[in-house]
């Protein structure tokens, strides 16, 4: 349904600002709102999970109990990269799924904050060019195309694993200015200056992080989304993008770091707690974590 609507948007009136902002403070796009809208309808009634949360919701998403409540919980960002909708630029969904840590009932925020080391599955899905769903439920990552015709995901892909060095960074250079001196020094490594070149690498940044990460995700590389001057705690939600992610990415050999730390470590303490994020090929996010340690030195309070 989001998908249909995302191939349909200029033609319907789903495009512009819905003139409110999320939890975040962020302007809502109308096309967030539908996609929230449409996650939520069409997971809420089924009795398989027993409390939701959302990226453009305040609070837990409760939910109906007509038909009992689940064993699982569901975290989700319905669309990751709203800003690029009126560019037309790949935009997609981020999901989480968690077994409830209460007995019975409905769920409560305790079953939604939980580290990522106990998702069950994991994925995410890109409107681009097709309609695409990557998945994990701890048995390898595996990619699905959606057939319109049919309007039914077909495996495309089996047990995807990302290369150990890749050949991309991606990461927003306008920033610079704000980040600490260990990411300029990465950034100036993997541009080949100042070194014997061998951490060259060719910068990709779409400025979508469903799309930078499936990149490099099926042809090796790093996505970096550091803390800087503006925003010390990092950007990213820990819950809705980095903890999923990070769960496809090490599933796939690959591993996530906020810099000092495994993401899918790390105890949430929030809803919407945010993270820095290294996320990419085993041997590229490791590079840049020594690098950052050596110069910055010891982890931010």
């Amino acid at each position: 349904m989001i998908s249909g609507n995302v191939r349909r948007a200029g033609l319907v009136d789903v495009l512009g600002s819905a003139g409110r902002t999320n939890v975040q403070g962020e302007l809502q796009q109308k096309l967030d709102v539908l996609a929230n809208e449409t996650m939520r309808q069409a997971i809420a009634h089924t009795g398989r999970v027993c409390v939701m949360a959302s990226e453009e919701e305040d609070d837990p998403v409760p939910v109906d109990g007509s038909f009992g409540h689940g064993k699982y919980v569901l975290l989700y960002d319905p669309l990751d990269g709203s800003s690029n909708i009126d560019v037309n630029v790949s935009i997609g969904t981020i999901f989480s799924v968690h077994r409830r840590l209460t007995a019975d009932g409905p769920g409560t925020l305790q079953d939604l904050l939980q580290p990522g080391l106990r998702q069950v599955a994991a994925g995410y899905i890109i409107y681009g060019s097709s309609t695409v769903l990557v998945y994990c439920a701890g048995h390898g990552v595996h990619l699905f195309t959606l057939d319109p015709t049919i309007g039914e995901y077909r495996l495309h892909q089996t047990n995807i694993c990302t290369p150990e060095i890749g050949r991309f960074y991606s990461i927003n250079e306008s920033y610079y200015s704000r980040w600490s001196n260990g990411y300029r020094a990465v950034v100036r490594a993997f541009k080949g200056d100042g070194d014997d070149g061998s951490h060259r690498k060719n910068a990709r940044y779409i400025g979508s992080l469903v799309a930078d990460f499936h990149r490099n995700l099926l042809a090796g590389g790093v996505f970096m989304y550091p803390a800087d001057t503006k925003s010390p705690q990092g950007k990213l939600r820990l819950l809705y993008e980095a903890a999923p992610l990070a769960f496809i990415a090490e599933h796939a050999g690959g591993t996530a770091s906020d810099g000092y730390r495994r993401i899918l470590a790390i105890e949430p303490t929030e809803l919407h707690q945010r993270t820095p994020l290294l996320i990419g090929s085993r041997d590229d996010v490791a590079f840049v974590q020594d690098t950052i340690q050596r110069i910055d030195g010891a982890a931010p309070a």
